[in-house]
């Protein structure tokens, strides 16, 4: 999809964003605000793709400093108009280039959201712009799901997700393994009225998350496989990693 931007996702999906996610998601928000907190340790925080503030809203209700970068102008406008939205500044623009006067103790970026940079150079700057915002002891948080590709026949593949008496929800998407991206077309069918969102990423494995953080200057501190801390291991659905700046190598 050529024409889908960094700031596509929210362009697009602004006014439904709360109702699809902000609800259902109200336990792992908990979860994640709480663990977000502890890394922070009172200091500054850094969200990117702040979205309509499902996450920063509540972590800056726990008395933290909380900045954002969105590329929507959409979900910045969803987020201000929300109690406590104004008291936070929103930077917009790319969060792979985009920048605010740092540092900050705390950089997250939650929600499998890395996947919206459609490129591997997007997601590498992604990495790099991180590590310019991160104080010396500086996190960076990536929380993505492990990407599972089973249910693919010839690249493409069909499931429901959502039905009730007066609306069906279902996604048509194409893999192409060799770029590691997946074309979606999210479509909401209710009484009298179709609605298509479409939806492009690059999906990232953990590991090559973490050559990224290296090339970036960073190092793996953490990996958890949700919120609660549980251990990594190799039947995990999604992980949280946590990178801090790579130690300075010093001569013999």
């Amino acid at each position: 999809m050529k024409e889908y931007g960094p700031e596509t996702f929210g362009e697009l999906k602004a006014d439904l964003y709360d109702d699809l996610y902000e609800a259902p998601m109200r336990v792992e928000t908990a979860d994640s605000v709480r663990t977000l907190a502890e890394l922070a340790a009172g200091g500054r925080v850094l969200e990117f793709a702040i979205g309509t503030g499902r996450v920063a809203l509540p972590l800056a209700a726990t008395g933290l400093e909380v900045h954002g970068i969105e590329a929507s102008d959409k979900m910045v406008a969803k987020l201000k108009a929300k109690p406590g939205g104004d008291a936070i500044p929103v930077t917009v623009g790319d969060m792979a280039k985009a920048t605010v006067k740092g540092p900050f103790d705390l950089v997250y970026l939650v929600f499998n959201t890395i996947f919206n940079l459609t490129t591997q150079s997007a997601q590498v700057r992604c990495f790099q712009n991180a590590a310019r915002h991160m104080g010396e002891r500086g996190l960076f948080v990536v929380e993505t799901v492990v990407p599972e590709l089973d249910g693919y026949f010839e690249g493409q593949r069909m499931r429901g997700s959502w039905v009730t008496m007066d609306e069906a929800r279902f996604e048509i998407s194409i893999h192409d393994r060799a770029a590691q991206t997946l074309s979606f077309q999210r479509i909401v069918i209710s009484e009298g009225k179709t609605r298509m969102l479409p939806h492009f990423c690059r999906y990232v494995w953990p590991s090559e998350l973490d050559l990224m953080a290296r090339i970036a200057g960073l190092e793996l501190r953490e990996r958890w496989a949700w919120w609660d801390k549980s251990p990594f291991t190799n039947t995990s659905k999604s992980h949280i990693s946590i990178y801090g700046h790579a130690a300075r190598e010093t001569g013999p």
